[in-house]
């Protein structure tokens, strides 16, 4: 295992070397493309993180109207079920039963 790691270590070695060795850029163009790209990499993840966060709020604020509406529902039914009950078990007055 520690032998295939060493020549796996060796080989991204030398494609280093060769890559620096062999890049149609000057050392300072190549440094200031990776700063360029990594620059847009950072931008571009920002940017989506953003989206991500602002979408997600949105899920959260309708997830609560949802919640809300439900709660009014069920109160609401709760409500009418008590009433309900309330008249069918309350006796009559005024009436009777002969």
């Amino acid at each position: 295992m520690m032998e295939k790691l060493s020549w796996f270590l060796a080989g991204v070695g030398l494609g280093a070397v060769a890559g620096v060795l062999y890049a149609p850029q000057s050392g300072e163009e190549t440094r200031e493309a990776m700063r360029a790209k990594a620059e847009e990499t950072r931008d571009l993840v920002a940017e989506r993180t953003e989206r991500a966060r602002q979408k997600a709020n949105e899920w959260v604020d309708r997830g609560r109207e949802v919640m809300n509406e439900q709660k009014e529902n069920v109160k609401n039914a709760f409500e009418t079920g008590r009433q309900a009950y309330q008249e069918a078990t309350t006796p009559k007055t005024g009436t009777s039963n002969y």
